[in-house]
């Protein structure tokens, strides 16, 4: 017997002549069988998702893969512009801005709602039940001075148009769950408890859709970046066919780049002895 350590794994193995992916054979057995979101399903849960789940999690890759000129896409075509030999670069680049106002959301959002989920002593079973939860939620994350994660869009003022297409796809599926539901009495309470009418976003929702289809808090933030990957291979392919945004974007910056004296720095004292 070998003294060789081994090294466990319950997604891919291969030798010689196979392929062997989450116990199965990938040329026989998912290759051509298989969505790419299913797969990834079952990479991240290692459970084989049901129909709803699955499609409530195409869905989302769906909802997420690109939102156009954000910041995340600008660097990925501005990093192909000065390094078009490095596409894992300029893919890099794009997927290192997915933070707290950018493609994040959807995680803080997860985390949110959970831990809202987690201080009821039950779940409601009546909108006015979710809507006193939302409430609670959102007051005591205003009394620790922090941000309503889900809550408002740059651009999207009067209503994210992701939204309804994710519930009205989560509620056929029977996927709605707790998470779901509790960032809706959200976006029903939060004009009158914040006092300013902010409306939900397709990212917030993307999170708790996730949250509710078994997808763990701490890789919510993985499948966004999955999602967006796409576009961001979309807008680095646009550059590579000539329409140089990230070159227009440079140029103008450059031309109209104007230098600003900057403010004296404050004085210091030397402390007392």
């Amino acid at each position: 017997m070998s003294d060789h350590p081994t090294y466990p794994t319950s997604l891919g193995v291969s030798d010689r002549h196979t392929i062997s992916l989450l116990g199965q054979d990938l040329s026989t057995d998912l290759i051509g069988k298989v969505s790419f979101g299913h797969l990834a399903y079952r990479l991240i849960t290692l459970r084989e998702p049901t129909a709803p789940q699955a499609r409530v999690f195409e869905a989302v890759l769906v909802a997420l893969a690109d939102h156009g000129f954000t910041p995340t896409a600008i660097a990925a075509r501005m990093t192909y512009l000065s390094a078009p030999e490095s596409i894992q670069g300029a893919l890099a680049s794009g997927l290192l801005g997915g933070g707290s106002r950018f493609l994040g959301v959807s995680e803080d959002t997860g985390r949110f709602l959970a831990d809202a989920l987690a201080g009821a002593d039950e779940l409601p079973t009546t909108p006015e039940g979710w809507d006193a939860l939302a409430a609670d939620a959102v007051r005591r994350q205003q009394a620790a001075g922090r941000f309503v994660p889900g809550l408002g869009h740059h651009l999207h003022k009067d209503g994210d148009p992701r939204i309804p297409a994710l519930y009205d796809i989560a509620r056929e599926e029977g996927q709605l769950g707790p998470h779901l539901a509790l960032f809706e009495a959200v976006g029903r309470v939060a004009p009158e408890v914040t006092g300013k009418a902010l409306p939900l976003n397709g990212a917030g929702a993307c999170g708790a859709a996730l949250a509710d289809i078994g997808i763990p808090l701490e890789l919510l933030r993985g499948v966004v970046l999955l999602a967006r990957c796409a576009g961001l291979l979309g807008h680095i392919a646009e550059e590579a066919r000539g329409h140089h945004v990230a070159a227009d974007v440079f140029a103008d910056v450059e031309r109209h780049a104007v230098y600003v004296a900057p403010d004296p720095a404050p004085a210091t004292g030397g402390e007392d002895a």
